[in-house]
């Protein structure tokens, strides 16, 4: 494995068995009921890995089922256990397996995605989410379906988008796109490499009345597309970049680096002047020092003075330990671009 100690208790006589994992899973979801995040028709990361003293776990509710990951040979040796706990306190119709890419190579794991308990949905199930409905699917979509880190950011966006001429890079579902619609955008290009997360874009868009002639939806890799529309003269009055993660180890930090500083270079260079740049970072080895030393390397590069305006991470159902700096691992940097 390529974590060889994880640490679940810093008592040494404390068992990793059945009754430890019980309350941690119990406890962890009775958190997020005190902060008043298990709206029963909502989404909710119930347990957060390391955050909940589960270094390997990541529960997420979609309504009425759960999507579990486990990236710990440890925990997964106990799954019967954690599933009874999330049948005890979530009562779900059904748990949903979905693994990580390269699971076998670090933890020597050979699981595939597939139903852990219950009845699975025969499609997308739909959440709501700051006022809207947003389809999500269990079985394929990206991660555990959706990325519900970036719930207080997408509401962050549309405080910006309004009257602006909106890029949405890395679009997925269209979790950004629709607060900043709402907001009254001008118009907005969602763009995406997958298919089928533009699909799911566009039917987000139609089930919230928002898929308009304003709407752009474009099936490209993210450079490609943005230095095309840097060479057609394209510009915007905002742009949203929320690339996936960059690195899995710190052996990949640097390569990482290098790739924020590109691709916001890239994304600066279709912005008007005094436009917003709202971008993100979801690697958890990248600071958020670090991550803000490449926008120094942009304004650098592009000899646009570069503003930061609000800096923020994820959500109260994402809590970072103290002693687990990587939990606190997104990064959200909204900026003026002059």
């Amino acid at each position: 494995p390529q974590i060889r100690v994880r640490c679940y208790a810093w008592n040494r006589f404390q068992r990793v068995d059945e009754a430890l994992l019980t309350v941690r899973v119990g406890a962890a979801i009775a958190l997020r009921e005190r902060l008043g995040l298990m709206d029963p028709l909502g989404a909710c990361r119930v347990v957060f890995s390391e955050g909940d003293g589960l270094s390997g776990l990541t529960v997420d509710r979609f309504g009425e089922y759960a999507s579990v990951q486990f990236t710990s040979a440890a925990l997964w040796a106990h799954r019967d256990t954690i599933v009874a706990a999330l049948r005890t306190h979530l009562k779900p119709r059904g748990i949903v397996l979905r693994t990580e890419k390269g699971i076998l190579e670090e933890e020597g794991l050979e699981i595939s995605d597939g139903p852990l308990d219950g009845d699975l949905p025969d499609g997308p199930v739909e959440i709501r989410e700051n006022g809207f409905w947003y389809s999500v699917d269990l079985r394929t979509g990206q991660k555990t379906g959706y990325y519900l880190d970036q719930r207080d950011n997408r509401a962050r966006a549309e405080r910006y988008a309004g009257g602006r001429r909106v890029a949405d890079i890395c679009c997925y579902s269209g979790g950004f796109s629709l607060p900043m619609l709402r907001a009254g955008a001008a118009s907005l290009t969602a763009v995406d490499v997958s298919a089928s997360a533009l699909e799911l874009a566009e039917q987000n868009l139609r089930r919230n009345d928002l898929l308009d002639d304003r709407v752009e939806i474009v099936k490209s890799d993210a450079p490609k597309w943005m230095a095309e529309a840097h060479e057609a003269g394209r510009r915007f009055e905002m742009v949203v970049l929320d690339p996936p993660r960059f690195a899995r180890s710190s052996r990949g930090v640097k390569g990482a680096l290098k790739g924020y500083a590109n691709w916001n270079e890239a994304a600066v260079r279709l912005i008007e002047p005094n436009g917003i740049l709202m971008t993100h970072s979801c690697t958890g080895r990248v600071s958020r020092e670090a991550f803000l030393q490449t926008l120094s390397e942009v304004e650098r590069r592009t000899g646009r003075r570069v503003r930061v305006l609000e800096m923020h991470g994820q959500p109260a159902d994402h809590p970072v330990a103290p002693t687990c700096p990587e939990t606190e691992y997104l990064k959200c940097v909204v900026c003026t671009v002059e």
